[in-house]
C-alpha cells in the first residue's frame, strides 16, 4: 500500500509540473517577463569595456552600452532589466535552458545560430577588422590571404565561421590575449569585431588595422517559444532608434559611425536580408570523429607529458620537505602550498600570458609546464606519505651499517615509498586526464574544447557530449582498472611481508 501511495503522488507531481510547463508556454514569454517584473538578460562581464564592465568609480555597478541599451528596452517593456552573468561561450545553450530570457552581449547573427534562436532587430552594426603587426606587408585586407596563416580570434563567432577552412584559426575565450599573442608572435593576424580591435588592438603601437572584411550585426536573441516576446522588443529597439536614444547611447561609449543610421529605418526586408537562408545543420560525421580523435591524441599527450614533469619534480620536492635541511624543507613546503592554493586556471592564465613578455612559450608547451607543476605540488604530499610509511628503523638500520643519508634514502626508503604511491599516482593522473581540459583557455584544442564547437556546428550537445565522455572513458578506465590491481597487489605484499615477520 506504501508503495501504491507513493507512485500515486509521483504520478500526480508529474503532471502538476507539465501542467506548470504547459501554463507557461500557453502565456507566452512576453507575458512571463511582465509577470516577473524583469527582464533577465544572459551577458558575460569578462567582455569588458564598452559592452557591459564594472564602474571604475562605483565598483559593483555595471555601467556599459549594452546595460543601457537593456534598460531601455525594459522600460519600454514597463520592466527592470536584470543581467546574469554567463560564460560568453555558453551563452546560447544557457538561454535554451531557459537560464534568462534573452541573451545580448555581442551577439553576432551567424549562419549557425539562426537555426537555433531568434533574433531582434539589430542594435547595432558592425565590422570584421583584420589586424597584423605593424611591420608585416605580407598579408592584404582579403579573406584568401590569410590562406595557411595563423590567425586568432574567439571561438564560435562570426569571425571564427568566417575563417575555418582558410587559415589556422586558434581559438581564445577573451578579447585581450589575441592581441598579445599576436604582438608577441604567436599568431600571424587577429581577426574580431571593429569594437574589440579599436579597445584592445589598435592602442598597441606594434600592431596596425589591415582593414575590414565585412559588416555584421549584433542583434538579442530569444528562445524559438517566444515570438511574441521578439515582437515586443522588436518594437522596443524601433521606438528607442527612433527617438534618437538609441544614437545617444551610442554617441555616449562613441561607437555612433556611419553603419549606424541604418538601424533608424529597419525594415521586414532588412531583418530578412540580415537572417538569410542558414543552410540546415551538418549531422556528426566522420569528420567530426576524426577531430575528436585528434582531440583526445593532444588530452592525452599533454597529460602524460605534464605527469613526466610531476612526477620526478614531486618526488625532488618531498625529499626536500623531509630530508633537505631547513631551508629546501621551507622552499618545498612554500612550493606545495602556494600551487595547492591557488587555482590551476590562474597559473595557466600568468605562464601563458603573464610572463609573455620575458618567456615566449607555445600553448603546448605552456599546458605541459603548467600543469606538470601544478600536479608536482599534489605529488610531493604522496610521496612524502609513502615515506613516512616506511619504519624510520629501516632508514636507522640502513645508517648504521655505514651508508650515506643518500645511498640509503635510495637503496631503502624510495623504492618502498614508491610503491606505496603508485596507486595515488595512477589516480592523479586519471584526475590529470580531466583537468588537462582547462587549457582551452590558452588556445589549446583538446578534447572537451572539439567538443564544444562541435556541439555548435551539429546544434546539439547530446551526440558531442557522449563521443567525448565516451573518449574520457576509454583513456581513464584502463587507468583504473591498473590502479585496482597494484592496490591488490601491494595489498597481498604487505600482507606476505606481515606473515613473514
Amino acid at each position: 500500500m506504501r508503495l501504491r501511495a507513493l507512485a500515486f503522488l509521483l504520478v500526480v507531481a508529474v503532471a502538476c509540473l507539465l501542467a506548470c510547463n504547459g501554463s507557461e508556454r500557453a502565456t507566452g514569454g512576453l507575458a512571463r517577463v511582465k509577470a516577473a517584473g524583469v527582464l533577465r538578460w544572459g551577458g558575460d562581464v569578462q567582455g569588458g569595456e564598452p559592452y557591459v564592465y564594472d564602474d571604475p568609480d562605483e565598483p559593483g555597478h555595471l555601467v556599459g552600452f549594452e546595460v543601457e541599451i537593456a534598460d531601455a528596452i525594459a522600460k519600454e517593456l514597463g520592466v527592470r532589466a536584470e543581467l546574469v552573468q554567463n560564460d560568453w561561450a555558453n551563452l546560447v545553450p544557457s538561454l535554451e535552458r531557459g537560464t534568462f530570457d534573452v541573451v545580448m552581449n555581442g551577439l553576432e547573427v551567424t549562419e549557425s545560430r539562426v537555426g537555433r534562436v531568434l533574433f531582434t532587430r539589430p542594435y547595432y552594426a558592425f565590422a570584421e577588422r583584420l589586424m597584423v603587426r605593424a611591420d608585416d606587408t605580407s598579408m592584404r585586407p582579403e579573406l584568401a590571404s590569410l590562406h595557411g596563416k595563423k590567425v586568432g580570434t574567439l571561438a564560435n563567432s562570426l569571425a571564427w565561421e568566417m575563417l575555418r577552412g582558410t587559415a589556422e584559426v586558434v581559438p581564445y575565450e577573451g578579447v585581450e590575449e589575441p592581441y598579445a599573442d599576436l604582438v608577441s608572435g604567436r599568431t600571424d593576424a587577429v581577426l574580431l569585431d571593429d569594437i574589440i580591435a579599436t579597445r584592445y588592438g589598435e592602442p598597441k603601437p606594434e600592431l596596425k588595422v589591415l582593414g575590414d572584411l565585412r559588416e555584421g550585426y549584433y542583434s538579442i536573441a530569444l528562445r524559438p517559444a517566444d515570438a511574441d516576446l521578439k515582437a515586443a522588443i522588436d518594437d522596443a529597439i524601433g521606438k528607442i532608434a527612433a527617438r534618437g536614444e538609441l544614437q545617444a547611447i551610442l554617441e555616449r561609449s562613441r561607437l555612433w559611425n556611419e553603419r549606424q543610421p541604418k538601424l533608424r529605418m529597419w525594415s521586414p526586408d532588412d531583418q530578412a536580408k540580415m537572417i538569410g537562408a542558414p543552410p540546415a545543420p551538418p549531422p556528426m560525421g566522420r569528420g567530426h570523429v576524426v577531430l575528436f580523435l585528434k582531440g583526445a591524441g593532444v588530452t592525452l599527450f599533454v597529460s602524460t607529458l605534464a605527469m613526466g614533469i610531476a612526477i620526478p619534480l614531486g618526488l625532488l620536492l618531498a625529499l626536500g620537505r623531509m630530508f633537505g635541511g631547513r631551508t629546501a624543507a621551507r622552499l618545498a613546503s612554500a612550493y606545495v602550498e602556494v600551487y595547492r592554493g591557488t587555482p590551476v586556471l590562474l597559473q595557466l592564465y600568468l605562464l601563458y600570458y603573464g610572463l609573455a613578455p620575458v618567456l615566449k612559450l607555445g600553448a603546448i608547451e605552456a599546458a605541459v609546464i603548467g600543469l606538470g607543476m601544478n600536479y608536482a605540488a599534489y605529488e610531493a604530499e604522496v610521496y612524502r606519505a609513502g615515506m613516512q610509511a616506511v619504519p624510520k628503523a629501516q632508514l636507522e638500520a640502513a645508517l648504521a651499517l655505514g651508508m650515506s643519508t643518500r645511498l640509503a634514502l635510495r637503496r631503502v626508503v624510495v623504492p618502498q615509498a614508491l610503491r606505496h604511491a603508485i596507486p595515488n599516482v595512477t589516480n592523479d593522473f586519471i584526475a590529470l586526464l580531466k583537468d588537462s581540459s582547462l587549457v582551452s583557455v590558452i588556445t589549446v584544442v583538446e578534447l572537451t574544447k572539439q567538443m564544444t564547437i562541435t556541439a555548435v556546428d551539429v546544434r546539439s550537445w547530446i551526440g558531442p557530449g557522449l563521443l567525448c565522455a565516451g573518449l574520457y572513458f576509454a583513456m581513464s578506465f584502463p587507468l583504473g582498472v591498473i590502479s585496482r590491481r597494484l592496490e591488490k597487489k601491494l595489498e597481498g605484499e604487505r600482507e606476505a611481508e606481515a606473515h613473514a615477520t
